[in-house]
């Protein structure tokens, strides 16, 4: 607990409420870790569809489709629960959704394509959205100048939950395989064990974490969608008078595209092109968290000292060099070296990301700021992985040629970021903190409730 300061939380907010809320992001990284990354994802192409040529486009398809589905309803489900105060509510079922859905995955075998695709939009549909619900609670915890930090804190945590869940599975898998079980016999366990730790591990969350939020009866009156799309809109129409903010944006789209691919389909290339065993893309995962976690969690104290820009600036060029050793090569060896790079950029390209968007977003806009963030980033997970599958499929499955290509995202987000004047961005943002209209209670009395939930 030492580790949460308080002098960085809202007056009434206790370092307990932040271990619980920290604990969110402990309990769902386990999902993205064995299931988007280290084994559902290699075990979908290589066992379920038997590595036919469309399998990779399959993959990402159906995660395309579920991102779809989060980017269009959202904004809907937010304001509903703004205006109801029903965050937790919602978070509880989501995060219940995604349990069950995880469970069910061990019903997918051999050829039961369908199935699978089914199960993974449904999954990972309600882990996007507890997700971004749990972000939205980020304004009522922490201080305005110290939302990095405490976010940060969540992340870095979150990565230790993913290697506890992988470390578990990892664990079953080399038993297994000694038992001379096959990856349909294994494979449905590592789904279970995934879905029980998330469930488990969560509890803590709805155990100590409160919702400060109050329903708003005038809002009501219009409906949760009608109020959502209202704000949606006037959101936007504010965001395009910050220059620099919408350039940031456009950034995100093109570099967390990469960092997607890399995600969703690390695993996959291991197995197909490098010639990875399951078990050994399981460590190689495990230790790619956990340079990722010390990359989130010394990244944000860093960044402030060498500057936000050349920050971001520089995992992006680790990011190019990644993609090219890992293109290249064609030893274990060498994509050793392209996974360690490509751990150190993951955690810190993405906090580096989102503290410049907290820098160019006025403090009474916060939430709103990093609803259009979150848009953003969930193009971006679409944009990333399916022209990562479309390249495969049309190349007669070059997973080598895709991943070269992810390069060009990395390029065109450095090219971007160079249009990015932070001081003028964050000179925008103080205006208009300047010229508004004072909150309804200033921040060290009570945050204000986001009207979108925050990109996490």
């Amino acid at each position: 607990m030492a580790l949460f300061s308080q002098e960085a939380l809202n007056p009434g907010v206790r370092k307990r409420e932040v271990f619980g809320w920290a604990m969110y992001d402990f309990a769902n990284s386990g999902y993205t870790t064995v299931v988007i990354t280290a084994v559902f994802a290699a075990y979908f192409v290589g066992g379920i569809a038997q590595k036919a040529e469309w399998a990779t486009f399959a993959w990402t398809a159906a995660l395309s489709v579920s991102y779809a589905i989060v980017m269009f309803t959202m904004p809907s489900i937010g304001a509903y629960a703004d205006l109801r105060a029903a965050k937790k509510r919602l978070l509880a079922l989501f995060t219940g959704g995604c349990v069950v859905s995880t469970a069910a995955l061990a019903l997918a075998g051999p050829g039961s394509v369908a199935l699978a695709i089914v199960l993974i939009i449904v999954s990972n549909t309600f882990y996007s959205y507890g997700e971004s619900l749990t972000a939205a609670f980020l304004p009522e915890l922490a201080r305005p100048e110290a939302m990095g930090k405490v976010s940060g804190w969540g992340w870095s945590f979150g990565y230790f939950g993913g290697m506890l869940a992988l470390g578990l599975c990892l664990g079953y898998v080399i038993w297994a395989q000694g038992q001379g079980m096959a990856a349909e016999r294994f494979v449905p366990v590592t789904m279970l064990i995934t879905a029980l730790l998330y469930g488990g591990a969560s509890l803590a969350t709805f155990a100590l974490l409160r919702e400060r939020a109050v329903p708003d009866p005038l809002a009501l009156r219009e409906g949760g969608f009608a109020a959502s799309m209202r704000q949606l809109r006037q959101t936007f129409r504010q965001a395009r008078d910050f220059k620099d903010f919408m350039w940031l944006l456009l950034c995100a789209v093109f570099y967390q595209g990469g960092v997607a691919v890399a995600i969703t389909l690390a695993a996959i290339y291991a197995e197909t092109e490098i010639g990875f065993k399951q078990q050994e893309t399981m460590v190689l995962i495990f230790v790619l968290n956990l340079a990722a976690a010390g990359g989130a969690f010394a990244w944000g104290y860093l960044q402030d000292r060498v500057g936000h820009k050349l920050a971001l600036g520089s995992t992006l060029v680790g990011w190019i060099a990644t993609c090219v050793i890992a293109a290249v090569t064609t030893t274990k060896g060498g994509f050793w070296w392209a996974a360690a790079i490509a751990g150190l950029c993951m955690g810190s390209s993405q906090s580096a990301g989102r503290a410049m968007a907290g820098m160019f977003a006025p403090q009474r806009q916060l939430a709103e700021f990093y609803g259009l963030w979150t848009f953003a980033i969930r193009l971006a997970s679409i944009i990333g992985p399916l022209s990562y599958g479309g390249i495969a499929w049309a190349t007669g499955g070059n997973q080598r040629m895709a991943l070269a290509s992810t390069t060009v995202l990395f390029i065109a987000g450095l090219i971007v970021l160079l249009k990015i004047d932070v001081q003028r961005g964050r000179r925008a943002a103080m205006q208009a903190d300047s010229a508004a209209k004072p909150p309804r209670a200033a921040a060290s009395d009570a945050p204000l409730q986001p009207a979108h939930p925050a990109s996490p």
